[in-house]
């Protein structure tokens, strides 16, 4: 698959205007640019739609039709871009844990980066959705490392690591994981699964996402939630589909994809 990405366009996208660098500082930036103006969503495999991970799809429908992705088309586009700026980056995979028991067996269904900067390795990650790290974390265990709003740390025991971020004083555990580079037909066949199975979760059910520089929006089906860092949850039900359009393009920022096809799923929605 080619990484050739229109730069340009991409910094243009997540409204980034400063120096870039083959450094931390940058990569950090971008992250949090990007995880701010570009929403986690799950529109296509919610209305039956395919997910294409080819760059130029993802560059068309993330950069200049206005939507956003989950995790392959995220972190697919933001290596892209980080490798055309100069960064070494490696996809990894991992089983998500996230409101699981700490030993489920899950699929590999999520991807997240390595990126080398400086001869010191970093995670990253812009295709989380409600945790979006928006930073980059020192691939070092048992610290925990500030960001913008929760402190998130890395365990490892026996070569395998643990992502975990501080929610109201507890670590919680994202995903499990291990260093070995991925193929990008291991993504293919990941999102295949999570995107056309019948059970799954982003076929089922609305999931949105945005992490802003000093809040997490979240929509799940009909539940739309704002957490600010140290406040308790705002929530509030959506009625209708409506209700429902709106806050996805005046909270999310998304342009809104064929009407027709959209509508009825969101009026199908669980309340």
């Amino acid at each position: 698959m080619s990484d050739t990405i229109d730069l340009d366009a991409y910094l243009q996208r997540i409204g980034y205007r400063d120096a870039l660098a083959i450094d931390l500082q940058t990569l950090r930036a971008l992250a949090v640019a990007h995880a701010a103006a570009i929403p986690f969503e799950n529109l296509n495999p919610l209305c039956g739609v395919p997910v294409p991970l080819e760059l130029a799809a993802l560059e068309r429908k993330l950069l200049h039709e206005g939507r956003g992705g989950y995790c392959f088309e995220q972190n697919l586009l933001f290596a892209a871009a980080l490798r055309a700026i100069g960064f070494t980056v490696h996809g990894l995979i991992a089983r998500v844990l996230w409101n699981q028991p700490e030993d489920a067996i899950t699929a590999q269904t999520h991807m997240l980066l390595k990126v080398e900067a400086k001869g010191e390795s970093w995670l990253t990650d812009v295709g989380f959705g409600s945790m979006n790290l928006a930073g980059a974390l020192r691939l070092e265990p048992g610290v925990a490392q500030a960001t913008a709003l929760e402190p998130f740390r890395l365990l490892e025991r026996h070569g395998e690591w643990r992502m975990q971020a501080c929610v109201r004083g507890d670590w919680l555990t994202l995903y499990r994981f291990d260093l070995a580079p991925r193929e990008f037909i291991d993504y293919v066949v990941a999102n295949h699964y999570v995107s056309t199975w019948p059970a799954s979760n982003f076929v089922q059910h609305l999931i949105v996402a945005r992490t802003a520089r000093d809040r997490r929006l979240t929509l799940r089906d009909r539940e739309f939630t704002v957490r600010r860092p140290g406040q308790e949850p705002e929530r509030r039900t959506l009625h209708g589909s409506g209700e429902v359009c709106r806050v996805l393009e005046q909270e999310f920022l998304l342009r809104l994809p064929d009407r027709a096809v959209l509508l009825p799923r969101l009026e199908a929605l669980p309340a």
